[in-house]
């Protein structure tokens, strides 16, 4: 074992007494951060080449500050976007719901399907959508200045049509011509403030966060916004905590103009995303 290994196994050690969820995943990912190398290439690294700066690196995760504050970078599918203070971290769980949109999007006998992404935050779900559908016509809007600062970095090159605005009112130019709209929202109830992890409740923006005293605040005003948006027999796809299944679907009712609302899991069986479809005249 060279000596970055053997560091790296302390570390493990320290990050898993102070509570972080993935601590050698988060070692390794800290290690190949500071010396330039892949995960899979620590081996590799010289012991005259070990850079005492990881154990700076590791004061900070250990103190609970997101690991992709620190590399200044997210994976997301396909994707590796610039994060930092002031834009929500994009999550594994939300691969879930834009895999089931992809499909969505296949099975529309669409040319060009338009999607918008409300929310969008970093630019994870629209960037993924615009990449893995190439002829889609992708907008997606942001409300807050601080995480629109790591969108633009996102989305500088691609043909994804940003715009800053509330989600409630975005897009008045594209009502009834939506064929999908996407959203994770802020769906954390107020009252449960001290039970989110450190890493989202201290660094990830309020804003992003946290939506009524439900959790469905915001949820509840996106469902008159696709509605708005979509087409007629267009899909909406909305993300929400587990604790939430059962209750998202109801928001989508047959008296409000939609059909087939269901809720849906993630990769660890847990529901995590609502869709519905806007009924036919």
């Amino acid at each position: 074992m060279n000596l970055l290994l053997a560091e790296v196994a302390q570390a493990t050690q320290r990050l898993a007494d102070a509570g972080v969820p993935s601590p050698r995943t988060d070692a390794e990912e800290l290690a190949a951060f500071v010396h330039g190398v892949k995960r899979g290439e620590l081996h590799v690294v010289k012991d005259s080449d070990f850079d005492a700066r990881y154990w700076e690196v590791i004061a900070r995760r250990e103190a609970r500050e997101p690991l992709q504050h620190i590399t200044g970078r997210a994976y997301f599918r396909y994707l590796e976007l610039q994060v930092g203070p002031g834009v929500f971290v994009p999550r594994p769980e939300t691969e879930s719901v834009v895999g089931w949109a992809i499909d969505a999007v296949r099975a529309m006998d669409v040319v060009e399907p338009c999607i918008v992404d409300l929310c969008t935050g970093s630019g994870a779900i629209a960037l993924a959508l615009a990449q893995e559908v190439p002829r889609s016509r992708v907008h997606a809007v942001e409300l807050s200045e601080d995480a629109l600062t790591w969108t633009r970095k996102n989305m500088e090159g691609s043909r994804v049509e940003l715009r800053q605005g509330d989600a409630l009112t975005a897009f008045p130019d594209l009502d009834g011509q939506v064929d999908l709209v996407v959203s994770n929202p802020p769906y954390i109830p107020l009252t449960e403030w001290e039970y989110v992890a450190p890493e989202a409740r201290d660094y990830d923006p309020d804003l992003a966060l946290f939506s009524g005293e439900d959790g469905l605040h915001l949820i509840r005003g996106l469902e008159r916004t696709a509605h708005r948006l979509l087409r007629p027999g267009g899909v909406v796809v909305v993300e929400h905590a587990d604790t939430q299944g059962g209750q998202v679907p109801w928001i989508f009712a047959e008296d409000r103009g939609w059909t087939d609302a269901a809720d849906h899991p993630d990769l660890n069986n847990r529901p995590r995303f609502a869709t519905a479809r806007k009924a036919l005249p």
